[in-house]
């Protein structure tokens, strides 16, 4: 390989595998993409960069990547690179079923490969509906190819209740207020055309919102460049200059994902995951990412870092805003200026300088969104990690979005085998439930239901007409990101392969003590054993295809539901194939 075939840092460019040889396979290369207008001396000197689209009209979160990705290329024409779109599957939230949670992997799969297979010296990620953004950020990890995220920005959501009501908390809302008969058919009708008026995704901290801004955080997004709302023209801005940025990354040949994605990258993350009272589905993917690239992240890690961060962004649902009022009051860049004394400053970024670097042009213009370290936006850890005998892995609970009485409380459990028995039963006069006691959702984790976002159980109607507005949960599902409510979340191991959750029975007394981190099933451990001995597990119900993969393969959600075949990276970031000399064969 001659000097030409090299990048400016001296790697070897990927592309000069596929174009920069006189032989039947570099004619072969060259000669195909004569038809897409690309010359061969474009093809021999210029580097190649992928802008891989998650574009989809049946998922309005990502509806304005099409016109991204147009940006995205005139930037990298503007800096001398040679763009190519390549599509990828679209994992809409609200549509996909049973969940789009299993799917996150395929995607990951998908753009690994995609990626690996072809002449890319560096990719632009375009993501943003929940788990399009973790599975785009795992596969490009595991490709080991330097890239760049650029999500498609919260939506602009349209409300009649005269106050801010983000796209999805404000349906939870709704719904309750529904439920307990202070909302009429009509009035929610009424919501429905109003909700979710424009492209993007939630525009408050769910999990779009939050895996968006910790893009930024990580190191793998232009800074500013998330909360940006996907109908604002600087969000065209941003994704030229991201076009701009990535094919002089392809020329320079890195940085490469290890040298972004280390140990200081998750703990800053993990950092401002916490500050925003982020999704708790974000644990899952910060976990499965960390696998990627050989980070020994444990949710021991998570609930160490959430100890010593207050709750500083006053972002839904855990506080009053809306996304688009953290972007005025400085974005990203000034809540990590503000969060600067917890964090690794020296970590790089795909932007070329450091986080410190980054924070030191930042200001905070509003400390009534962006809240100082010492004056939070509710007291005590935004998240908590609790163990016992009930989730000897561990489970999760986002605690700033749950009512304080609830974070040490013992009552009675209530036991549902699925989800739609819930929504068969709960609303039940004689089920024997009231605000003591503790709801069970069980075999909705990773194997038993492919982790749907069921966590967030609803209150029987009863209750809810009395003015009670929360009781403690129990699942092994995830929740929205854009709900509430005291949901202690992902128990690990789940239910479906014999994990405690499975052996509760009506009436058993749970108690949770979040000071103390403990979550314990009040039974005797012999009854508990005679109970082990009793179990069967679950049917396994798909027999073919990706669903039975993903059962035989899926990890628990303590180590982040990846596949246990993906774990780590492949250091070969090129393909097999035939590359030099005249024997021909595609």
């Amino acid at each position: 390989m001659d000097n030409n075939d090299t990048s400016s840092s001296g790697r070897p460019l990927r592309s000069a595998r596929w174009f920069r040889k006189d032989d039947l396979p570099g004619f072969v290369h060259r000669s195909t993409l004569a038809a897409a207008g690309w010359s061969r001396e474009d093809l021999m000197t210029r580097p190649v960069v992928g802008i891989l689209n998650t574009w989809s009209d049946i998922n309005p979160c990502n509806s304005n990547l099409r016109v991204l990705a147009q940006e995205v290329r005139t930037g990298i024409l503007e800096a001398g690179g040679i763009p190519f779109e390549a599509p990828l599957m679209s994992l809409s939230e609200n549509i996909i079923k049973p969940t789009s949670f299993p799917f996150r992997n395929l995607l990951a799969m998908e753009t690994e490969e995609c990626i690996r297979a072809h002449p890319f010296d560096a990719v632009v990620l375009l993501g943003g509906c929940d788990k399009t953004q973790p599975a785009l950020m795992m596969g490009a990890a595991s490709a080991g190819v330097p890239f760049i995220f650029l999500a498609s920005g919260p939506a602009t959501p349209r409300s009649l209740t005269g106050g801010d009501l983000g796209n999805a908390t404000g349906v939870w809302r709704i719904v309750d207020s529904l439920r307990a008969g202070k909302l009429s058919q009509c009035e929610f009708a009424a919501f429905e055309r109003n909700v979710m008026g424009t492209p993007g995704h939630c525009a408050e901290m769910g999990t779009a919102s939050t895996m968006a801004a910790i893009g930024e955080a990580l190191g793998v997004a232009l800074p500013g460049s998330s909360m940006v709302p996907a109908v604002d023209g600087r969000r065209t801005q941003i994704a030229r200059e991201v076009g701009r940025r990535s094919a002089r990354m392809a020329g320079e040949g890195g940085p490469c994902p290890k040298e972004i994605l280390d140990a200081r990258a998750f703990d800053n993350a993990i950092t401002l995951l916490c500050a925003v009272g982020g999704s708790t589905n974000t644990i899952i993917h910060l976990l499965a990412l960390a696998g990627r690239v050989g980070v020994p992240l444990t949710l021991d890690r998570f609930d160490e870092i959430a100890r010593r961060v207050p709750l500083i962004s006053n972002v839904q649902p855990a506080g009053e805003h809306l996304t688009e009022r953290l972007m005025a009051a400085g974005g990203v860049p000034a809540l990590l200026k503000t969060l600067a004394p917890l964090l690794h400053l020296d970590a790089r970024t795909v932007d070329g300088r450091t986080i410190g670097d980054i924070i030191a042009a930042a200001e905070v213009t509003d400390t009534e969104v962006i809240r100082p370290l010492d004056k939070p936006v509710k007291p005590g850890e935004p998240l908590v990690v609790v163990k016992g005998n009930l989730a000897p892995d561990g489970a999760v609970m986002k605690t700033c979005a749950a009512d304080p009485k609830l974070l040490r409380h013992r009552g009675r459990a209530v036991v549902f085998e699925d989800v739609q028995t819930i929504a068969d039963r709960i609303d039940d006069p004689a089920l024997g439930i009231d605000e003591n006691s503790v709801l069970i959702l069980r075999n909705a984790g990773p194997v038993g239901a492919a982790m749907p976002e069921w966590g967030m159980l609803p209150i029987p109607r009863k209750l809810m007409e009395r003015g009670v507005r929360d009781m403690l949960r129990i699942s092994d599902a995830r929740m929205s990101g854009t709900g509430y409510g005291a949901a202690v979340l992902h128990v690990s191991p789940e239910a479906a392969v014999g994990g405690p959750l499975a052996l509760v029975r009506d009436g058993d007394i749970i108690e949770l003590d979040v000071a103390a981190r403990r979550l314990e099933l009040c039974v005797a451990p012999e009854e508990l054993e005679r109970r082990r001995k009793e179990w069967q597990p679950p049917a396994r119900t798909h027999q073919r295809g990706y669903r039975k993969l993903y059962d035989e393969h899926i990890e628990q959600a303590h180590l982040g539901c990846d596949f246990d075949f993906l774990r780590g990276a492949d250091e070969e970031t090129l393909p097999e194939g035939l590359f030099t000399g005249w024997v021909g064969g595609w």
